[in-house]
């Protein structure tokens, strides 16, 4: 009842504080990560690179305009499974330059800004622009945060939530369907406070956490969830200590180094993408279990271990239900 009183109550604030808006007025012009981007009308066709973007476009009722996608960590979201096999995905990683032109898209829609920014590993934004379709990054990816720096880029301040919603909100400009954008994170807020709200009630004080994505081998130093990433965003909401102090998005970190920090808690990976051997869950349970370094922190001894879709690691709007599970599995924790 409490749940449904605060979605509520969060959807009548929303609506109060943000005038409806039926139609985007064109022409639009956005700053998208420092790049002026105008839209004359709305794209009737886009590729997605990065599965936050792709989920982002079907939640808007978008997926009708999504011709191609690329950059996939797991499954789609249940209730877009139908829709996303019907649609061409024309890479499992990065899809090639020439595949997203071949598709005629009116947009390309990226999650990262490694893969169009001015290293692009797929092009550069102006290569998209010679060919006469404009780009758009995540504003998750950017606000913020310095691409530049660090394998994953490197966070000056931390992660926001509303930086999910400001994209949300951009996309849903674009193409012209301001009303769900505005709806999609009213929902997603009510759902945010409602999972904090829990989390505090179970009296935290000096709990610490480590969130493992992956590693290279096996035997080498893990990528690990840095200081100022979505990871620590969900740890600061959930009053938890991240032992990881780094400002890079995943920085590698020694077990060494993460066993004297002693985790109470480890929150590890699950996805289907095998570019690394410990991609596999599993593979990371083994090896938490039998290393004789990391066999020997708190958090293995007393199987606080959790299990986060990789995704929700990422910014996106998983990141939510990802906080609605922690909060949940954190209550059957003694950590106080």
């Amino acid at each position: 009842m409490f749940h449904k009183k605060l979605i509520a109550a969060a959807l009548t604030a929303v609506c109060f504080a943000l005038p409806a808006q039926a139609e985007t007025s064109y022409p639009l012009t956005l700053k998208n990560c420092g790049v002026d981007v105008t839209f004359d009308a709305a794209p009737k066709s886009t590729v997605s690179v990065g599965q936050a973007a792709t989920e982002i476009l079907y939640s808007l009722g978008l997926g009708d305009k999504v011709v191609g996608t690329g950059v996939w960590f797991t499954e789609v979201l249940p209730e877009y499974k139908d829709l996303n096999a019907k649609i061409e995905r024309l890479a499992d990683n990065d899809p090639s330059f020439e595949a997203i032109v071949a598709k005629k898209p009116e947009l390309v829609t990226v999650q990262y800004e490694w893969h169009i920014g001015p290293q692009g590993i797929i092009a550069t934004r102006e290569h998209f622009k010679d060919v006469g379709i404009p780009t758009y990054v995540l504003a998750t990816d950017c606000m913020q945060k310095d691409n530049s720096v660090g394998s994953d880029g490197t966070r000056s301040e931390m992660f926001k939530i509303e930086n999910i919603y400001a994209s949300v909100n951009e996309l849903s400009q674009i193409f012209n369907v301001p009303e769900k954008g505005e709806t999609l994170v009213a929902d997603l807020k009510a759902r945010e406070a409602a999972a904090a709200e829990k989390a505090k009630a179970l009296g935290l004080s000096d709990a610490t956490a480590l969130f493992w994505f992956s590693s290279a081998e096996m035997d080498v130093d893990p990528y690990v969830a840095g200081g100022k990433g979505a990871p620590a965003y969900m740890m600061e909401k959930l009053n938890l200590r991240n032992v990881i102090e780094s400002d890079e998005e995943w920085p590698t970190v020694s077990w060494e180094t993460i066993a004297r920090a002693n985790p109470n808690v480890i929150v590890i990976a699950e996805m289907d993408r095998r570019r690394f051997l410990a991609d596999d869950v599993e593979k990371k349970l083994e090896f938490l279990k039998n290393d004789p370094v990391a066999s020997q922190m708190d958090a293995v001894k007393n199987n606080r271990i959790i299990i986060m879709n990789g995704h929700a690691m990422d910014p996106s709007i998983r990141n939510v239900a990802a906080l609605e599970m922690l909060a949940e599995k954190l209550a059957g924790f003694d950590l106080k």
